[in-house]
């Protein structure tokens, strides 16, 4: 009986669909899906994931409500990270005129203290538009390729890394062909930043990423 829960976290769902927890059959989110010609699979034993993705990976909404609210969204946050789970875990962000105020705790907070992935979204429609790129992409890319994940969110990782000052996209995209995830690029020397973006561009990127961790001591 404690085996099926665990069972059902992992389950990757064929190409073409998405397991969805329960609590979403209503969204609009959802019905943007359906209309995306995404099909759905409901379950209400995914844990604290929201969605189950075919790439191996795993969503957790974190809505403009939820923030507002205070700071519980932190604990599901934390149970998502220590979630037991092969899934590569993503996080989208409501990012909205009342929510805004608050990103840049959130992002701080999921990026740097639990090392998850971020990408900020205006909405559910933005959300069912991502999540519709990723099934479709991967089908029609190669349905037996497992580890495609990496591909799949380097647009996440790009919007992540322009929000550095002075990054644009050109110094994002040179940084992706030598940083695949943003804790390498946290943990990158100045040495090694610089021999990519230059010398002005790597003092950037290191004191944005490494001023969290100092502020606090």
């Amino acid at each position: 009986m404690e085996t099926k829960p665990f069972a059902v976290v992992s389950a990757v769902p064929p190409y073409g669909h998405v397991i969805c927890s329960e609590k979403w059959r209503n969204s609009s989110l959802v019905q943007s899906l359906k209309g995306g010609g995404v099909k759905i699979l409901f379950e209400n034993e995914l844990g604290v994931a929201d969605f189950n993705l075919p790439n191996k990976s795993s969503i957790l909404y974190v809505s403009e409500c939820d923030i507002i609210a205070g700071n519980s969204y932190k604990r599901k946050l934390v149970r998502y990270r220590n979630a037991s789970s092969s899934f590569q875990e993503l996080v989208l962000v409501e990012k909205t005129r009342l929510s805004e105020q608050y990103f840049q705790a959130v992002q701080t907070f999921v990026v740097f203290d639990l090392g998850l992935s971020l990408l900020p979204v205006s909405g559910q429609s933005e959300a069912s538009q991502f999540i519709s790129q990723i099934v479709h992409g991967e089908g029609r890319d190669n349905p037996f390729r497992r580890r495609s994940s990496c591909r799949l969110f380097d647009p996440l990782v790009l919007t992540l890394i322009q929000q550095v000052p002075g990054v644009g996209k050109v110094k994002a995209l040179a940084l992706l062909q030598n940083f695949s995830s943003i804790h390498q690029l946290c943990n990158a020397t100045p040495t090694k930043l610089e021999a990519i973006v230059g010398q002005v561009g790597a003092q950037q990127i290191h004191s944005f990423f490494h001023k969290h961790t100092t502020a606090g001591t």
